[in-house]
């Protein structure tokens, strides 16, 4: 399973909840009473759905440790905690059969070696509902107002589809779902639009100082040296490092703007 650290997750997910809840509709969460979010990060998904299950315990569960202290501290201090948070292996839940009413994860699936196995154990522990929210990483479009932005995101992102050991397009989810056994089985997509434009907040600036440095790619760089040589990898850094260098340059002058939209499935069975 590919690692992440609490920075990378939010400035991938960040504002993706804001205007996207709709697409939890089908999950049905004002009528839930125990929810588990699997492989749930920071957290992020698990606060949404504690807010729009407002009766409902919600569990997160993660193997990462490091990222489940920042989800718990995220969830202190509120006045009624019913958000838990719990260490545990996707394909392996630390729980007894039928201990949920709906069990849900967000851009996990398309991490999985072995994502087949995991749904099975979200259909193990779910007495009503399996729900999983996961990106088509093959399908994202990003525009700029500099001119290399979009051709060097096109070029990596298709050197980390050949690259990365997982299925990142989430082309399979509903299929899976159906071989657990799940029925019932909907996939809706929607669609997740990060703006950059000014004025630029804090986040947006260590972004460009990111690509600026190399660092932005460098995330991704085992994946990408699997698909691209010594050579085209050292090409593709130095040509990303003078995009990031105009990209600093542009926001300088409060010229930059750079949309990207990031289509995702909302992929919902029942036991």
């Amino acid at each position: 399973m590919r690692e992440f650290t609490a920075d990378y997750l939010d400035r991938t997910r960040r504002g993706m909840w804001a205007d996207s809840r709709a697409a939890l509709t089908d999950l049905s969460l004002s009528d839930r009473e125990r929810v588990l979010d699997v492989g749930c990060g920071t957290g992020e998904l698990t606060a949404v759905v504690a807010e729009e299950a407002p009766d409902a315990t919600v569990v997160g569960v993660d193997a990462d440790t490091e990222l489940l202290d920042v989800a718990r501290a995220s969830a202190r201090g509120e006045s009624q905690p019913r958000r838990g948070f719990l260490a545990g292996d996707a394909t392996r839940l630390p729980f007894p059969d039928d201990s949920f009413d709906l069990v849900v994860c967000q851009a996990l699936l398309v991490n999985l070696p072995e994502p087949a196995r995991a749904v099975e154990e979200f259909t193990r522990v779910s007495t009503d509902r399996v729900a999983a929210v996961e990106p088509d990483n093959g399908d994202v479009a990003v525009s700029s107002t500099v001119d290399a932005e979009s051709s060097l995101a096109a070029t990596a992102r298709a050197a980390f589809l050949d690259g990365v050991e997982t299925d990142p397009t989430a082309t399979g989810v509903a299929e899976t779902f159906a071989e657990a056994g799940l029925r019932e089985v909907s996939s809706r997509r929607y669609h997740h639009e990060t703006r950059i434009e000014p004025p630029y907040s804090e986040a947006d600036v260590r972004g460009a100082t990111r690509k600026a440095s190399g660092a932005a790619l460098a995330d991704h760089e085992r994946v990408l040296r699997r698909a691209l040589s010594p050579s085209d990898y050292d090409d593709l850094r130095q040509q990303w490092r003078a995009m990031g260098r105009e990209v600093v340059g542009q926001m300088q002058s409060n010229d930059y703007r750079r949309v990207e939209v990031v289509p995702f499935d909302v992929t919902v069975g029942r036991v």
